[in-house]
């Protein structure tokens, strides 16, 4: 198996070999993330759980996953992939295991709260593959690693059932849980033996500190603390949603606190941010190592729509299927539903290798474009529709979406080698905002409504990209001593 020169089936070749290595770490953070979905049958009857607290539990286990990704951002530049993904997959483990022996809902909550953490691993990947594949192979090789580790929340939903089933009895769940706790740890440890940061005598250069991005300019500092804003919007959303107000989970007290908890954490990053580039920017920056905010921006919006409205759609498509269609039972709308997650396993590589051989620029706005129309036709889908051409609309909908997230991390790795952790960070942390914000609306609004206000935004951020500017040439970093390193972009 190859992929624009990349010969997948080579495992003793170093970069292939740490290739398979991320992306299967990946694969297992997410499989634990979404370890309960398949499973939440048998959790409401285990704790005799409401609807409103199912879906408390569905919200709180994605809560935690925008600043978390942030904070994982700025410890991979810091300390370097090796150590930081090692030691999630080992606290993943922890986690994992006490969400699976809990024995109230409160428990149940406050575990599936922390196992957010989880789904920053995506972050620390995108990193260390940028680190072993040159440009003109990045793109395809963060798309493998991004499309083939998605798929493990599919994992989940067709494996943990049936093992649930296997073990029996009233604590069949625990079991299964168990086993992908045991799975992490196990991992965490193979991780760290086999993994290098960087290829055999290539160096892991760093920020010169930690707490924000370096900007280049007053103005690109300017516009890097307004994109901060979106993300704190969302995590009050998310209070909101969990309020007496809603679904009720917290006090009216709680939900005060973590507001204003919320207002201390934004003006302490912007704190943060200020001292990282207040030296930074006290003198010009060498032109080399120059880079516009806006490329950053614009991968963000771009991530917004493509992940966040697939991680919307998929919560809520086999519902749709079940509402639109008389006579389907629930089994029959979640296997049609699936398709759109199924599309990562080609469509995300695809959107990195259509990147690396067409341009970025021009591959993510052709993909966003062919997503606006495919929102705009599950706009339109009616009762009256044939299931199966219903079904071929979602999933080439889903190519689109998917083949862009494949296209926005071909360019992540590209924009500032020293900060790309941090830079994935804010990007993914874009995509949970996304997430967020299309349920929310469809909390409001009818389905079609729904996928007309995701194309709508699509269409807004399709003009955005046209001003995303391509890495070009090379990017300078600076070694230990001083010498400088030319990282080719282009």
């Amino acid at each position: 198996m190859s992929t624009t020169g990349l010969n997948l089936l080579k495992f003793k070749e170093p970069k292939i070999k740490t290739l398979h290595i991320s992306w299967f770490a990946f694969f297992l953070t997410f499989m634990v993330w979404f370890n309960h979905a398949p499973l939440m049958g048998f959790l409401k009857e285990a704790f005799d759980m409401s609807t409103q607290q199912v879906k408390a539990l569905l919200i709180l286990n994605v809560a935690l996953t925008i600043p978390a990704r942030i904070v994982i951002g700025m410890l991979v530049d810091k300390f370097g992939p090796r150590h930081v993904y090692a030691g999630l997959l080992f606290l993943t483990g922890v986690v994992c295991t006490a969400f699976a022996l809990a024995q109230t809902y409160e428990q149940l909550a406050l575990f599936r709260f922390l196992m957010g953490f989880v789904g920053a691993g995506f972050v620390i990947g995108i990193r260390l593959v940028g680190e072993w594949f040159p440009a003109k192979e990045v793109g395809v090789a963060e798309g493998i690693y991004g499309g083939w580790g998605n798929f493990g929340s599919a994992a989940s939903a067709m494996l943990l059932p049936t093992i649930a089933l296997m073990f029996g009895g009233e604590n069949g769940w625990r079991y299964a849980i168990l086993c992908t706790a045991g799975m992490a740890f196990i991992y965490s440890f193979v991780f760290f033996k086999y993994i290098r940061n960087t290829p055999k005598g290539s160096t892991y250069f760093k920020p010169k500190k930690s707490g924000g991005l370096e900007v280049s300019s007053k103005k690109d500092l300017y516009f890097y603390l307004a994109m901060n804003i979106p993300m704190y919007i969302a995590l009050m959303v998310l209070t909101w949603k969990l309020s007496p107000a809603n679904l009720g989970l917290l006090s009216d007290l709680a939900v005060n606190a973590i507001y204003i908890g919320l207002v201390a954490l934004f003006f302490f990053q912007t704190q943060q941010i200020l001292n990282v580039n207040k030296d930074h920017l006290s003198k010009p920056v060498p032109e080399m190592q120059q880079y516009k905010f806006k490329q950053v921006a614009i991968l963000q919006l771009a991530y917004f729509v493509t992940f966040g409205s697939e991680l919307a759609v998929v919560s809520m498509l086999p519902l749709f299927f079940l509402d639109t269609f008389e006579g389907l039972d629930a089994v029959t709308a979640g296997l049609l539903a699936s398709g759109f997650a199924f599309m990562n396993l080609a469509a995300r590589p695809g959107g990195g290798w259509l990147s690396d051989k067409f341009g970025r620029r021009k591959t993510l706005s052709i993909l966003i474009c062919g997503l606006t129309v495919g929102y705009l036709a599950l706009s339109q889908i009616e009762s009256t529709w044939w299931i199966p051409v219903a079904v071929i609309a979602t999933m080439c909908c889903s190519f689109f979406v998917q083949a862009g997230e494949g296209a926005v991390f071909a360019m992540v790795p590209l924009v500032q080698r020293r900060m790309t952790g941090q830079i994935a960070g804010m990007t993914g942390a874009y995509g949970n905002v996304g997430a967020v914000i299309f349920l929310t609306v469809l909390s409001f609004v009818d389905y079609s409504t729904f996928f007309m206000v995701i194309a709508a935004s699509a269409a807004f951020i399709f003009v955005a990209v046209q001003f995303l500017e391509e890495p070009q040439g090379h990017t300078a970093e600076f070694n230990e001593d001083g010498s400088i390193e030319l990282i080719e972009v282009s």
